[in-house]
């Protein structure tokens, strides 16, 4: 059975949502998966400012923390980050950092790898992020699979990069039919390349 790792940040809940997606769609196409969300780095009074995020992070402090292990134990793993200014979250970006002895032993290579993220506006920096995050994957010798426009879904959402979404201008909006398509997409597709590899 192939090993999915989805492996997110997110502070007030879109990513999470995505994430959750990704999790079940990779269970139905076959993977045993592992849902995990990275550490919360931000200080208490920066969460306590934004009510969605207060509520999010009340809702997930429980919940089990992605740890090396997780991305080593992996066939292919989902990264998933909001977008700071263009680029990936320092909650993500710091889990990344730490994956240097991994690195350094080759457990993080000849995986398959994709992201996901999502912006307030719809030019916010989505595909700047994406390509960001990939900068990391180069460095481990993971095998990029973007879903690109492999399936007439791609061309609803438009993004070949991986998969994102628009929360708007009140940062609530919720998935629509073609990002869920899109990340249904996303998910067998990793699923179904990292099980040509495994075998």
């Amino acid at each position: 059975m192939t090993k999915l790792a989805v492996i997110y940040y997110s502070s007030t809940g879109t990513i999470h949502s995505m994430a959750k997606r990704l999790a079940e769609a990779g269970e139905k196409a076959g993977a045993e998966v592992r849902l995990r969300q990275v550490p919360e780095l931000a200080p208490a009074e920066a969460i306590a400012s934004n009510a969605a995020w207060s509520q999010h992070f009340d809702a997930m402090k429980n919940e089990p923390k992605a740890t090396a292990d997780d991305v080593v134990w992996a066939d292919a793993v989902l990264f998933g980050t909001p977008t700071r200014y263009g680029n990936v979250s320092s909650q993500l970006k710091q889990f990344l950092d730490t994956l240097g002895p991994q690195w350094s032993q080759g457990l993080l290579a000849n995986k398959v790898y994709a992201g996901f993220t999502s912006t307030m506006t719809a030019h916010g920096g989505q595909e700047s992020t994406l390509l960001a995050l990939y900068n990391t994957i180069y460095h481990f010798g993971g095998l990029i699979v973007p879903p690109g426009y492999t399936d007439p879904v791609k061309f609803a959402d438009g993004n070949p990069y991986g998969v994102s979404h628009v929360t708007g201008g009140n940062n609530d909006a919720p998935l629509g039919d073609a990002q869920i398509a899109a990340l249904d997409h996303m998910a067998e597709r990793v699923v179904t390349f990292a099980g040509k590899l495994s075998a």
